[in-house]
């Protein structure tokens, strides 16, 4: 494990961005304790829909918001009232905004004992919440596929697949990393470009996959250092994938993974449910190559990039700018910006344009 300090990736420990903290179901049965960020949260939805995300410790005597479900006003379905929630120890009552604006026997609440509220997105079954070391308001929105609201594709289930005691600048050099595409994957590019265009990260590749025997294609690209999303197409299988990575202690990273899947007719059917199943199996089998990899490996801190590597140090570049403050963070993007190929690969073929039209637009 190494942390932020080790890889020299800025002044503030955890990156800016939106990251994944829950799956949505998660929230079905009342508020939840979640760490991240070095911090404990509650998180809970209010009575309205609205998903809320405070500092955990009750302001009054430290008590955990989510922690707990032998008091009588959690046993009873009392603790969430409208979109505010009640501390189990002596129902002080912080609403969403995580001010304190109700306390039993006093006429007046002191607002100086307001917990922090943090922006919270619920998006394609994800519970999403923006990370601002500066505390500043989103300078960006989380991703969205619009084919998440389209009744002829099968919504996904997030696979949990729990910690890796790895930084996540590990996990996005995967996409500067077309060498072990080949070796691990068995999938060895054809083509292979990567684009960084401000806070978004892209990769285009393509090749031929042993296990499948058919063409592989794809294009990935995280939004923020949190959260990828690859638009790939093998054979007549079309799907999207989702990894998303959210810091947990400095070094230590949780991690998630799901597929979206399109239906055979005009309505999702079981057979379909079950399609969408084996789609994801399988691209977690493949996911699951990386992952052993990232468990047993040693902190790359200092990367021996080749000429035949990917643009190791452009990725690792822009990744830096999440831990700068934002004057520093727009003079990065702008040394980064563009669009880069690897010494021995081709640019992309018009198959993996198609494949893009619309995700950037």
């Amino acid at each position: 494990m190494a942390t932020s300090q080790e890889y020299r990736l800025g002044p503030a420990t955890y990156p800016r961005g939106w990251f994944v903290v829950a799956e949505a179901s998660e929230l079905d049965h009342g508020p939840i304790p979640i760490r991240f960020f070095g911090q404990d949260f509650a998180l809970y939805r209010g009575e309205s829909g609205r998903v809320v995300m405070l500092d955990a410790y009750c302001s009054h005597m430290g008590t955990h918001l989510a922690r707990g479900k032998s008091a009588i006003i959690v046993k009873n379905g009392q603790q969430i009232e409208g979109d505010a929630i009640r501390c189990p120890y002596h129902g002080w009552r912080f609403n969403a905004a995580g001010e304190v604006d109700d306390i039993p026997h006093m006429e007046s609440c002191p607002k100086v004992k307001s917990l922090t509220s943090y922006p919270v997105r619920e998006v394609m079954g994800c519970i999403m919440v923006w990370h601002d070391p500066e505390g500043s308001a989103p300078l960006f929105e989380p991703p969205f596929l619009k084919e998440w609201d389209d009744p002829r594709w099968v919504r996904w289930t997030l696979d949990h697949l729990g910690t890796l005691d790895i930084h996540a600048i590990e996990i996005i050099d995967n996409m500067a990393d077309t060498a072990h595409l080949g070796p691990t994957h068995g999938a060895p590019c054809e083509w292979f470009e990567n684009e960084f265009r401000d806070h978004v990260y892209i990769q285009r590749q393509g090749g031929f996959h042993q296990i499948y025997q058919a063409m592989l294609t794809t294009v990935t690209w995280y939004t923020g250092p949190g959260i990828l999303l690859s638009k790939q197409q093998f054979g007549d299988t079309l799907t999207y994938e989702l990894i998303a990575n959210t810091p947990v202690e400095d070094g230590v990273t949780k991690v998630w993974h799901a597929c979206l899947t399109p239906a055979a007719g005009d309505s999702v059917t079981e057979a379909d449910i079950e399609h969408a199943r084996q789609v994801q199996a399988g691209a977690l089998e493949a996911f699951a190559a990386d992952f052993e990899i990232w468990k047993y490996k040693k902190p790359a801190l200092r990367a021996m990039q080749m000429p035949v590597d990917g643009p190791f140090f452009k990725g690792r570049k822009w990744i830096n700018q999440f831990y700068a403050n934002t004057e520093e963070s727009t003079a990065i993007q702008q040394a980064v910006n563009g669009t880069y190929l690897t010494e021995h690969l081709p640019a992309p073929d018009s198959t993996a344009r198609e494949l893009e039209s619309g995700l950037f637009d």
